[in-house]
């Protein structure tokens, strides 16, 4: 680790590019949380993890956002605010993001139902949660969060060079829960493929005599496709980090090429708006219901209004089309 670190200067660009990164996260993660007070049908037990992610994502991304925006030029109080709660909910987001994974290989591999998965949930509140928290709170009681003026960050503050053990804090605040995800999330998706694999061997000679409802290969490529993407998702964002985290320890100057300064801006803010994407516009039936909301809204304009300010009167309708116009209200709850 370099003694004497210099900042990292962000370009106008490049500041404007990190900022709509979080900005958009911060949106997607509002979506989704939005998605779950609005439908109460849809709060499976999956998608009241994938909540508690979006509100970890949602304050990181709002930290995230005031930091490059502040553009810190040396250690304040708001400086230390912000390291603290974005390496809280950094830190939160990675623990979600694995308890999420563990969750679906649990559903599928193990099929866990019932008292024991409401107990697990209770152990995801408390790892995910409380573990980030002691952290956080005992690197600011030590005084280890701080002006972060290294190439370990894109503009905001985490943990201070100046403090004694920085490497030890940044693996402890961040880079070792995230490097653990590496491993966790991909291993908990093969042993899920490996189990959806079998269940489609074993159900092969039975195919051709089950009804629609009872066969499984539907169900178990929806949940495929959707394990593919969250290990793929989370290392393609997070990677970034990493690189230029083990680039600092080299002291090698590329680790300021802009386009990998921009990457790892992009990479840890943008994790609300991926979730967004692969849990909301493309999941169909969320998608779908947003759809006809936002039709629905747009249908239900005030009726435009004459010249003289009085409404205009509705054109005289031939005598086939009243019974059409009538049928219409009928079709509007099932779209």
């Amino acid at each position: 680790m370099p003694q004497a670190p210099q900042p990292t200067v962000l370009v106008p660009s490049e500041r404007a590019v990190v900022l709509l990164s979080c900005a958009l996260s911060a949106l997607g993660s509002g979506l989704l949380v939005a998605t779950h007070a609005l439908w109460p049908d849809l709060r499976s037990r999956a998608r009241r993890l994938l909540l508690f992610l979006s509100l970890a994502d949602l304050l990181s991304a709002a930290s995230y956002f005031y930091g490059v925006l502040q553009d810190f030029a040396g250690p304040s109080w708001d400086c230390v605010l912000q390291g603290a709660l974005s390496t809280f909910a950094n830190t939160s987001s990675f623990f979600w993001t694995v308890a999420i994974a563990f969750y679906l290989y649990l559903s599928i591999v193990r099929a866990s139902r019932g008292p024991r998965t409401d107990r697990l949930f209770w152990a995801f509140h408390v790892v995910s949660w409380g573990v980030p928290l002691v952290i956080t709170v005992a690197a600011v009681a030590l005084k280890k969060i701080g002006y972060d003026a290294s190439d370990v960050s894109v503009g905001w503050c985490w943990i201070d060079l100046e403090a004694k053990d920085p490497v030890l804090w940044m693996l402890l605040t961040g880079k070792l829960w995230e490097m653990l995800a590496y491993i966790l999330l991909p291993l908990l998706y093969l042993l899920v493929r490996k189990h959806i694999n079998r269940a489609h061997t074993a159900l092969s000679e039975y195919r051709p005599i089950l009804s629609e409802e009872h066969r499984l290969p539907r169900r178990c490529s929806v949940a495929d496709k959707k394990l593919v993407l969250i290990p793929l998702i989370f290392i393609c964002l997070r990677v970034w980090s990493t690189v230029r985290f083990v680039l600092t320890l080299c002291d090698s100057p590329a680790v300021r090429t802009p386009v990998l300064v921009v990457l790892h801006g992009i990479g840890n803010t943008f994790q609300g708006g991926a979730n967004c994407i692969m849990f909301v516009l493309c999941t169909r039936a969320v998608r779908t219901r947003l759809f006809s909301l936002c039709c629905c809204r747009c249908s239900s304009q005030p009726p435009t209004k004459s010249p003289a300010g009085t409404p205009k009167a509705p054109a005289p309708s031939k005598p086939g089309e009243s019974q059409e116009f009538q049928g219409t209200p009928g079709e509007l709850p099932s779209t």
